[in-house]
């Protein structure tokens, strides 16, 4: 009996610190609203343009400083980053802490819910722009 509740507790215990580990997926309807402060200097969708930002179609496994026709600072070229969720969560929580030097003048997003939001807004813009 002792040995079932140990298993039973040890169980539980593990599940339990495990849960807040597993990431939000977020909400792809609320990042399009929290991608309203994006909307400023980047586009998305099949007719997007680059702006003062570059487009953000197909963003992630896309290299820093790659999408063609944009002029990146020299940090953002040569910051070796590809935009995966990891990487694009820590650069838009504090563009220029992840990369200094770079241009973007954002000063991040603070809330971690708007970050998985936001993120599963792009994760589903492919380069052609379909999906917004």
């Amino acid at each position: 009996m002792k040995l079932k509740f140990a298993v039973a507790a040890f169980a539980a215990v593990s599940f339990i610190s495990i849960v807040p580990a597993m990431a939000d997926d977020g909400d792809p309807a609320a990042g399009k609203t929290v991608f309203n402060q994006c909307r400023a200097c980047h586009q998305v969708g099949p007719e997007a343009k680059n702006s003062v930002g570059p487009v953000l179609n197909g963003v992630f496994e896309r290299k820093a400083g790659s999408y063609e026709g944009y002029n990146y600072s020299d940090a953002n070229k040569g910051s070796g980053l590809t935009w995966d969720e990891a990487t694009l969560r820590e650069y838009l929580k504090n563009p220029r802490a992840k990369v200094p030097g770079t241009k973007m003048v954002f000063p991040g997003i603070a809330r971690d819910k708007q970050l998985d939001d936001v993120i599963a807004y792009l994760k589903g813009i492919k380069a052609d722009g379909s999906g917004v």
